[in-house]
């Protein structure tokens, strides 16, 4: 008896509530529950509180969120499942992750339909006048370049000129 209300007090109980108990202490937990009933008392004892505490702090989710759920519920089950085509010519249906076989995709694929980015038709409007504006401000550029580039060289005519003059 004495061993049974060491073993109540250890807390191997709270950790098994919990979840955080090790696979050692479920085993040794679970042989003392089915020969000991006061084991077995106690554990619905700290369920019950566990329980109770959870619904004391538990938050309402907003009213419109069981209407979402079904709502994406419906749509998943109305959606037919995707074709893949492999190499040979059968087609295979796309697994869905499920959670009653265990297995779950790591990662989600996501394909597109081309591999060009789409855009709006008021911004291929703006890019293209951008684009043209650029080449106009280039143009005026190399024009105002060579512009400054033969006046340039007019001074140096004239200051040669003028030197010539002094002289």
């Amino acid at each position: 008896m004495v061993k049974i209300n060491e073993y109540l007090e250890s807390g191997i109980l709270e950790s098994y509530v919990l979840g955080s108990a090790s696979k050692a202490e479920i085993e040794e937990l679970l042989a003392l529950k089915s020969s000991h009933p006061q084991v077995e008392e106690a554990l619905a004892i700290l369920e019950a509180d566990l329980e109770r505490i959870a619904e004391h702090m538990a938050i309402a989710p907003p009213p419109n969120t069981w209407a979402k759920i079904e709502a994406n519920m419906n749509e998943l089950v109305k959606t037919p499942p995707k074709m893949e085509y492999l190499i040979g010519d059968e087609p295979v249906e796309r697994s869905r992750p499920n959670s009653r076989s265990g297995r779950s995709e790591q990662f989600i694929e996501v394909e597109g339909e081309s591999g060009h980015m789409r855009i709006r038709k008021i911004w291929r409007w703006v890019f293209a006048a951008v684009f043209v504006l650029g080449k106009i401000f280039l143009a005026f550029a190399i024009y105002y370049y060579l512009e400054n580039k033969h006046t340039q060289e007019e001074i140096q005519q004239l200051k040669l000129e003028m030197r010539s003059m002094r002289k």
